[in-house]
């Protein structure tokens, strides 16, 4: 599973990052977790807040720090 973190660096977006990990280290998914702050690379996503988490290409949160309920959902856990 790829799993991208879309962000600027900001505080929020490093602690959407930090969400991010902490589930799929505590589910025991195989995932590969990377945070991207490229400002081209996320408007590929056609993404205008951040946060955005994308999984597998598709973006399944956007403009905000997710719980972890958020994230699992977003995995399908």
């Amino acid at each position: 599973m790829e799993i991208k973190v879309l962000g600027s660096g900001c505080s929020r977006c490093k602690k959407a990052l930090e969400v991010v990990n902490k589930v799929v280290s505590e589910s025991g998914i195989d995932a590969n977790v990377e945070y991207v702050t490229d400002i081209m690379r996320v408007m590929e996503y056609n993404v205008m807040g951040t946060p955005a988490v994308v999984v597998d290409g598709e973006v399944k949160i956007k403009g905000s720090v997710p719980t972890e309920a958020d994230v699992r959902k977003a995995l399908g856990l």
